[in-house]
């Protein structure tokens, strides 16, 4: 029963990651694909930087909730269902039920959004994704995930170091202020995992020296 608790979890919550908020707003209000403008990835910060920052909210909005609703069922389902949970899962921490459900369901929001179904496999990176599920677990958490996004940024410029640095900062932190036991903090390293195997071309282009840095200018030949 408890693997069935995981996939009503993981399936809609994989299938509302599948829903691009970059593919949608571009073709809604521009009548374009953001797959063929700039990097070609239907991204934050690719959309950004061919249509601008006000179609940019709409983006930000449609990917945030379609990772809050999922993170939040997923927490309320392992919460009411404790008594599911396999004896084997509290032999070396103790197992917060909650929290496992809103990580699980993070996670695959974060596959739907890299890997959608509905379009063909070939989705984002989970940046925002693994942004707005600190946010809805732990203040604290964001605070350090997004202030070392924040940091980075502003130093390098390179989204891509500062996507992925931030990222860590996640179960990094989870570490530091004791949030979750081991299996949480496993699942939050997977999402981790993800964000930087999304990011390896951005990792050989920086070893390069041919990361493009970001600027709050866009290009106005890329619409």
């Amino acid at each position: 029963m408890f693997f069935l608790l995981i996939l009503i979890t993981a399936i809609p919550a994989y299938v509302l990651g599948s829903v691009n908020g970059a593919i949608i707003t571009s073709k809604m209000f521009y009548r374009k694909d953001i797959r063929d403008y700039g990097s070609g990835n239907p991204g934050l910060t690719n959309f950004y930087r061919v249509f601008g920052k006000w179609a940019t909210l709409l983006v930000v909005l449609i990917d945030v909730l379609k990772t809050i609703a999922p993170v939040i069922f997923g927490g309320w389902l392992f919460g009411q269902f404790t008594d599911m949970v396999p004896n084997e899962l509290w032999v070396f921490d103790r197992f917060y039920e909650a929290l496992f459900g809103q990580l699980i369901a993070g996670f695959f929001v974060m596959m739907g959004h890299c890997f959608p179904v509905f379009y063909k496999f070939k989705g984002g990176k989970g940046v925002m994704a693994i942004g707005t599920i600190v946010i809805v677990i732990d203040w604290r958490l964001a605070l350090i995930g997004w202030g070392i996004f924040i940091l980075i940024t502003l130093i390098t410029r390179f989204i891509s170091l500062a996507s992925m640095l931030g990222s860590a900062g996640f179960p990094t932190a989870m570490f530091i202020i004791n949030v979750g036991g081991i299996a949480e903090r496993g699942v939050a390293i997977l999402c981790v995992l993800l964000v930087v195997v999304r990011h390896m071309p951005n990792i050989k282009r920086i070893i390069k020296g041919e990361e493009s840095r970001f600027s709050f200018k866009r290009k106005k030949d890329e619409t």
